[in-house]
């Protein structure tokens, strides 16, 4: 990759066969569901009455038919944008020949959703044109509500598919499917309340290291992806965008995952935010509790399972099908959720002393599960489809599940059956070291019948407290994994073989920064994350992976896990230490 290739900045707008690239899009959000508006004002993607509903705008998928709503200069223009700070309320200035507007687009706090759009003229006069085309679930279906546009200061009202902007001059837009009662001034005093609330709350994070700015906005990213009725974390908002153009990697991201679980309770306990993890954790005790002990490695925001994964007669991102709706791994094995949901309820615990009254019980049933249960081949953090592996990596997060219900036993946090998990965390342990470990390569294995190949899901070893980050089996396995697995300073793939699938995986880019900072080779770690902050878009937002010759966003976007990594990367920069 060459230096600087991804932050060629361009004020011009493109698109590619209709399609925006994806580093074009920001993200608003209320609580409850989410909204990707592009640089050239169109809003591409915004699903109701909840982030796991159908969309009613779906262009991002469809340029051509997909529902939309464009708010632009009905001429050429350049468009430059930023969050209010601290905030998730985005503003977009476009320039033209003839003068200068600025868009401002919120999501309000409410008890229904509500889309604001206010266009302010700064310069001169400017033709603004307004497209409003929403489309319900793909076009499969007929809503039982309308979405309703409401509009204050253009000359005919909705009807209009242009209106001029003088300068000083203000135009309202609101969307929902709620009755819309409110005024044009409610609306534009609660325009400003959400932005203070966005405010207060960013400001209340812990966090004074020197990527305080990331830190921050992926915080408020985080809390954009919670569905705060439930405390569940989406791990994206969309679907289907694809982890390589022309590739068959595109999947449903609108579900909260178990195996983020470590990573939101460092990330959020780390930074304060002790409402939010302890709302998390909450949610996935109740959403677990029905399936208890063999969980499901997903579940939607309200804590029920996905529907079955289907294929949607779309023609997809850039033309890159399939388009799926739901996701299959939900019925897969996956043993890692057991390391993330034990380490989690002792994170909690550790932070505020309490795992609530009726937690225990469940929590020590997942560890007999483990007990009972680590010896099987799973489908691993990556979720194979092709087989299962007797994966590293799900065994070590095995370990930290019986080390961390051991721990909670002794404590009389939950129901003692200390000695049998200590027992099995040990024979754990010995099955890795032996026959997980190459000692011709000086690494951990991804599995023993993987031997040859390397990934990137192996330097979680140090993040979930199976290992040390100074360890030497750790170390060296950090050495081949960068070895191995580059594809340029600062990007890594995830695995062998990535580079013929999918883009070069962000998060486990962070996770090296992270171990970095843990074995106190800090310096060498905020070389790294220099590189890294400088691959996000022009507001900070990241997908899943990165083309690593044009630099291009690729996968669901933006990425809880990259922003969780984001953060814990640089708390374990600023402490040095392995909290």
């Amino acid at each position: 990759m060459q230096p600087g290739v991804n932050r060629v900045e361009m004020n011009r707008v493109e698109r590619i066969d209709g399609y925006l690239p994806l580093r074009d899009y920001a993200l608003i959000g209320d609580g409850r569901t989410t909204a990707l508006v592009g640089r050239d004002g169109s809003i591409d993607w915004l699903c109701l009455p909840r982030c796991d509903s159908p969309p009613w705008f779906d262009r991002i998928l469809d340029a051509d038919a997909g529902g939309r709503f464009e708010l632009c200069p009905d001429e050429a223009f350049d468009a430059v944008r930023r969050y209010r700070e601290g905030t998730n309320v985005l503003e977009t200035t476009f320039t033209t020949a003839s003068g200068s507007v600025r868009v401002t687009d919120a999501l309000l706090r409410g008890d229904e959703p509500c889309l604001v759009r206010i266009v302010d003229g700064r310069a001169g006069s400017v033709s603004m044109r307004l497209r409003f085309e929403p489309r319900f679930d793909f076009g499969r279906s007929e809503p039982e509500q309308e979405l309703r546009l409401r509009t204050w200061g253009t000359d005919d009202g909705p009807a209009d598919d242009w209106f001029a902007i003088g300068e000083g001059d203000r135009a309202t837009f609101t969307a929902g499917v709620g009755g819309g009662g409110a005024s044009r001034n409610e609306v534009e005093r609660e325009l400003e309340r959400t932005s203070a609330w966005w405010m207060d709350w960013s400001g209340r994070a812990r966090y004074d290291g020197p990527w305080r700015e990331q830190v921050v906005r992926s915080a408020l990213v985080l809390k954009l992806l919670q569905y705060e009725p439930t405390g569940a974390i989406v791990a994206a908002p969309t679907t289907s965008l694809p982890e390589r153009i022309g590739g068959e990697l595109n999947w449903d991201y609108r579900f909260s995952w178990l195996r983020d679980g470590i990573y939101t309770m460092r990330a959020l306990l780390s930074l304060g935010f002790e409402a939010e993890a302890e709302a998390f954790f909450r949610w996935q005790i109740e959403a677990t509790r029905p399936d208890a002990p063999e969980v499901k490695p997903l579940y939607c925001v309200d804590g029920s399972a996905p529907a079955a994964e289907r294929e949607l007669d779309l023609p997809g991102y850039r033309s890159t099908r399939p388009v799926r709706i739901g996701n299959a791994a939900t019925q897969q094995l996956q043993l890692d959720n057991y390391g993330h949901l034990l380490e989690s309820a002792s994170r909690l615990r550790g932070a505020t002393g309490s795992l609530g009254t009726d937690a225990g019980a469940l929590l020590a049933s997942f560890a007999d599960f483990v007990v009972a249960a680590w010896r099987r081949p799973d489908a691993g953090i990556w979720e194979v489809r092709d087989g299962q592996h007797d994966f590293v990596q799900s065994k070590a997060m095995c370990w930290t599940a019986l080390d961390r219900a051991a721990t909670l036993a002794a404590e009389g946090a939950i129901p003692d059956r200390g000695s049998t998990w200590r027992a099995a965390a040990d024979a754990v342990r010995a099955w890795i070291e032996e026959d997980g470990w190459d000692e011709r390569r000086g690494s951990y294995l991804p599995a023993p019948d993987l031997a040859g190949t390397a990934d990137a899901s192996l330097l979680s070893l140090a993040l979930c407290a199976y290992s040390s980050a100074g360890e030497p089996r750790f170390a060296s396995t950090v050495e081949a994994i960068r070895r191995d697995l580059s594809a340029g300073s600062p990007l890594l793939y995830r695995n062998t073989g990535s580079a013929e699938r999918e883009g070069a995986f962000l998060t486990c880019s962070f996770w090296l920064v992270d171990v970095l900072g843990r074995a106190g080779r800090a310096e060498e770690g905020n070389e790294l994350m220099s590189e890294l902050v400088e691959l996000a878009n022009d507001v900070g937002l990241y997908a899943e992976e990165m083309d690593p010759d044009s630099g291009d966003l690729l996968g669901n976007f933006p990425q809880a896990l990259v922003h969780l990594a984001l953060v814990n990367a640089a708390v374990s920069l600023a402490n040095g230490d392995e909290s």
